[in-house]
């Protein structure tokens, strides 16, 4: 993962909401969970709920996959594990280092 799409990543998770968005469809898992269900767990107003959810698909942590007149919303594992392994990667590279 190059630093672009890392720093996308972690901005889109950078707001109490949206965090709060992803963290119920992690919880969620592979099923996802519809706009409504949502809402009802968030508590975050539709209008908003829809922005929050673009900007979180905009830097490809959550998909939405439309099935007749409902969409799902799921968040997506394997970008997510993408970036914790991104902030990870070096880490303890300097421990012995010396100054």
């Amino acid at each position: 993962m190059d630093i672009v799409t890392a720093t996308q990543g972690f901005s889109a998770m950078g707001s109490e909401p949206r965090m709060e968005v992803l963290q119920t469809l992690v919880k969620a898992g592979e099923d996802g969970l519809l706009v409504g269900e949502i809402q009802q767990r968030t508590g975050i107003p539709a209008s908003t709920l829809a922005h929050h959810l673009r900007f979180l698909a905009s830097a490809g942590l959550v998909s939405a996959e439309k099935q007749g007149r409902t969409i799902t919303n799921r968040a997506n594992f394997d970008h997510l594990q993408r970036l914790a392994a991104f902030i990870l990667e070096e880490c303890c590279a300097d421990m012995g280092v010396p100054e």
